[in-house]
């Protein structure tokens, strides 16, 4: 093989150095304007931008807030996913409880998640290489995903899928320098067993970490096993010596956890988890149309990188089956597939979900291409060859500069029409003290979040809605858009629900107008409050979110 001579080398350090500092300006972009909207009329429709970020750092907010973090009958997640709550918990002992600071720590994680991704693939490049090169698959990789606006938007929100990338990056590196258990390892010197015994202690507390960070993160568990495969020289009995251990500790972990914690505890609150995100599964009869969905919704992660990503799957898989000696390429085949047999057996295809799989096929566009490049570079004569990854190249400056460009608009142009929605919310609620500052709302926990007001969910919960509402008195009741039947019929029994005030917000046309309506309680032997058939949404709310007027207050 050809190797590059000094000046080239240099010319390849420059174009990295370039490539990073360019990933490092959009990577600070993510951090302004924190509490803004997620991009309101942006391609991806997911309702966790309402919802998600009050669910599952509930434990932590409330922890603060109230002084405990457990709700009885209530929505209460960190029972099952308690890694990020423990997170957000250790950040707001510094911060106090703030969207801009359980987004900044999202944000700190993405910057991670680029460091992480850099240096898996300089791991590989280096180990593959017979000779000192300079490979740009890492920060060509770092570039894309920093200039993504999808991973603008979704990393940007403190929800849990950041977390368990990284996770599962620092699960890959760990086992990336694993090495099977020497004979004799007794007589050993210490520095020799703490450097195979730190792999594998990592790899096992990592492992535990993502399945309690997000539970799907089991379907993330045969890439790391690959990794590990191919650290054992693809050989069963060292991988058994390398996996056992790191198996056991994990297994350990995991069992301690759920045996002298949950079990004792709050095994209902665990079960309800599952039962609340119960998988739909695949019928025979929808079978092909939830997999070509799932495989075309994977252009939500870049009209460009996610074609380019299927073909670079396909070179490796297909065409150039030799590159699949490098035990990084099969690893982020094996990430993406597994998530994607989750997305499909799940059958619940939110574009969040899909973060999950684009970092992965973005390392695996940068390496397999510089792969294919390298090895026609030893070939004198294979223009054909040369004028493909020509095209490739083009169309990464070209997906590189398009996503820059969208994701540069986003940065522009904040949206706060949640967050104010909120403030206004906040200041009706703190001026009537005469009704208790408890919200009921399933966006209950995003508005304490935002507001620090106390809130219990009105969807979610081990107690019925109705037992819930009798249980803790709310004084006040939050809806988006209308109040919808089973909510009326737990309410109408104790309360009249006396509209306040409405706000539009966001951009959904199930989503974008925040009703605040006062509970007033019954008086003994009225007759229920019966709930008014359904208006028409005015007209003035019909019209484009832009042309809205940023607030409307109702007073009756």
């Amino acid at each position: 093989m050809n190797h590059p001579g000094p000046s080239s080398l240099r010319l390849l350090k420059i174009l990295e150095v370039s490539l990073l500092l360019v990933a490092a300006i959009f990577l600070s972009f993510h951090a302004l304007h924190l509490s803004a909207d997620f991009p309101n009329h942006s391609p991806w429709m997911d309702w966790a931008k309402y919802t998600d970020e009050g669910w599952y750092g509930d434990g932590a907010i409330r922890h603060f807030q109230r002084g405990h973090w457990y709700v009885p009958g209530d929505f209460n997640p960190a029972a099952a996913l308690p890694v990020w709550p423990v997170l957000e918990g250790a950040l707001f002992h510094f911060t106090g409880v703030s969207l801009d600071a359980a987004r900044a720590l999202t944000v700190g994680i993405f910057a991670l998640i680029l460091l992480s991704s850099y240096l898996l693939l300089r791991r590989w490049a280096a180990s593959s290489a017979s000779k000192p090169r300079i490979s740009l698959a890492p920060s060509v990789a770092v570039l894309l995903l920093a200039v993504s606006p999808f991973c603008y938007v979704f990393t940007r929100l403190a929800i849990l899928e950041p977390l368990l990338i990284l996770l599962t990056l620092l699960a890959l590196l760990a086992a990336s320098y694993a090495t099977p258990p020497v004979q004799g390892t007794d007589t050993a010197p210490p520095p020799t067993l703490l450097r195979q015994a730190l792999p594998l202690v990592a790899l096992g507390l990592l492992l535990p970490l993502m399945v309690l960070t997000k539970t799907t993160a089991i379907f993330l568990l045969p890439s790391i096993a690959w990794i590990l495969w191919a650290r054992a020289g693809y050989r069963l009995r060292p991988f058994l010596r390398m996996g056992a251990p790191a198996g056991v500790l994990a297994c350990v972990t995991w069992l301690s956890y759920y045996v002298f914690i949950v079990r004792p505890h709050f095994l209902e609150d665990y079960h309800y988890l599952f039962s609340a995100n119960a998988y739909t599964g695949i019928t025979p009869a929808t079978a092909l149309s939830v997999l070509a969905d799932t495989i075309t919704d994977g252009l939500w992660m870049g009209s460009i990188l996610y074609p380019l990503a299927i073909l670079a799957a396909v070179t490796a898989l297909i065409l150039r089956p030799r590159l699949l000696r490098n035990p990084l390429i099969p690893a982020l085949l094996l990430w993406a597939a597994g998530y994607a047999a989750f997305l499909a057996y799940h059958n619940n295809l939110q574009p969040r979900y899909y973060l999950v799989i684009a970092v992965p096929l973005t390392l695996l566009v940068s390496v397999v291409f510089e792969s294919v490049w390298t090895g026609l570079r030893s070939h004198l004569i294979n223009p054909l060859g040369r004028l493909g990854m020509g095209a490739i190249a083009a169309a990464l400056v070209v997906a590189a500069i398009s996503d820059g460009r969208q994701t540069i608009q986003f940065v522009r142009h904040p949206d706060y029409t949640f967050t104010n929605a909120a403030e206004k919310i906040h200041q009706i609620i703190s001026s009537d003290p005469a009704h208790s500052p408890l919200i009921l709302s399933i966006s209950g926990s995003n508005l304490s979040l935002m507001t620090g007001l106390p809130s219990i969910c009105d969807d979610f919960g081990t107690m019925d809605l109705a037992v819930r509402v009798r249980a803790y008195r709310p004084g006040w009741y939050v809806a988006w858009n209308d109040v919808e039947d089973d909510k009326m019929e737990a309410l109408a029994p104790m309360y009249h629900l006396q509209r306040v005030a409405a706000f539009p917000a966001m951009d959904d046309p199930d989503r974008n107008l925040l009703i605040l309506y006062r509970l007033d309680p019954v008086a003994p032997g009225a007759p229920p409050h019966r709930r008014h058939p359904k208006q028409p949404i005015p007209r003035l709310l019909q019209v484009n979110f832009g042309q809205q007027p940023s607030q409307i207050q109702l007073e009756h």
